[in-house]
């Protein structure tokens, strides 16, 4: 069932308060490994949070980045739909499409807000998964684009976890948040299809590496 009008824009304006609110409990520790928190803007980056961890990312980036205006790569779903309202009101910009098959209106779309000097949002296993297999998307994106990637997790003292193929992530009220923005990964010029896989699974396995809770 698609929901829309007065309730959709009803549920929206509830679930923005009550992320908010329910953020706003946690208690946040900061691994900055990027040296992105709170220095000036030097060049733009492709930020890759696996899925599962995605239900804080706009609240986080708000509250450690403010200077990094930015856009995420949303799933064109109905789902999607929700996500990309309340993704807006955080105050960032949203491209649909999917992360694993970047079609060429998403692609073109993301370098123009790279180009624009914002940043952009992908979650490489989204939105079907499986989770933890990094599509192979955002290392197109990158490789066109020249930008770097940076590895971003959350890792959860206290959480409950959806019955869903990524085992979504909801942390307890009052739990403690470990945010790593991961060191800065640079994708390599590409040949053969056996060297795309390579730097594939390079990017795959660097942001596994700040992985605890799977």
């Amino acid at each position: 069932m698609k929901i829309e009008g007065w309730l959709a824009r009803w549920l929206i304006a509830f679930g923005f308060w009550l992320l908010q609110i329910w953020a706003r409990t946690l208690r946040y520790e900061v691994d900055d490994q990027a040296g992105v928190v709170g220095t000036p803007v030097r060049e733009n980056y492709i930020a890759a949070l696996w899925h599962n961890r995605l239900l804080l990312i706009s609240f986080v980036l708000k509250k450690f980045l403010p200077q990094r205006p930015g856009a995420g790569l949303i799933s064109a779903s109905r789902d999607g739909d929700l996500i990309s309202d309340l993704t807006r009101r955080f105050g960032f910009d949203v491209v649909r499409g999917s992360s694993s098959r970047l079609g060429a209106s998403a692609l073109r779309e993301l370098e123009k807000v790279l180009a624009t000097g914002h940043d952009v949002l992908i979650t490489p296993d989204g939105p079907r998964g499986p989770a933890y297999e990094l599509g192979p998307g955002i290392v197109f994106l990158a490789q066109k684009t020249g930008a770097a990637i940076v590895p971003i997790n959350m890792e959860f003292s206290s959480c409950w976890r959806v019955n869903s193929w990524d085992g979504f992530i909801l942390p307890r009220p009052f739990a403690k948040v470990r945010v790593i923005f991961g060191r800065v990964h640079r994708a390599r010029a590409t040949g053969t299809p056996e060297e795309f896989e390579a730097e594939r699974l390079s990017l795959q396995n660097a942001m596994m590496a700040l992985v605890k809770m799977r």
